[in-house]
């Protein structure tokens, strides 16, 4: 029993030394050669694409808290029309005469001031 777990262990062993005898592989580059490539993309990542985003998030965010009562406003769905009715997170948007629609607002693309006119296509 005993010499046949020497003659499998002998080889195992047989078939492993080729692999041990091998070369190592060459040392790739080091952390900081690929901390240095990387950085400079994460940089122009950040200030071409996710700085740009934040301001604008936060530019709409700000116009959104902003809407009241006579303001004319444009909806992600392209309707334009006049607030009546302002809420926390919704608000009444008369669209033409008695047709009132609720519209949440983050949904709210434009406020347009009392003093602009709605544009008209005819």
């Amino acid at each position: 029993m005993q010499n046949k777990f020497a003659a499998v262990f002998a080889i195992f062993a047989g078939l492993s030394l080729p692999a041990l005898a091998q070369a190592a592989p060459a040392a790739g580059p080091g952390v900081l050669t690929q901390v240095m490539f990387f950085l400079p993309l994460i940089l122009i990542f950040y200030f071409l694409l996710i700085r740009p985003q934040q301001q604008r998030a936060k530019k709409h965010k700000l116009m959104v808290e902003n809407v009241k009562r006579g303001d004319a406003v444009v909806t992600s769905g392209g309707l334009i029309g006049k607030v009546t009715k302002g809420g926390d997170t919704e608000v009444t948007v008369e669209l033409a005469e008695n047709v009132r629609v609720r519209v949440i607002k983050a949904m709210v693309v434009e406020v347009r001031g009392k003093s602009e006119p709605v544009a008209a296509n005819d």
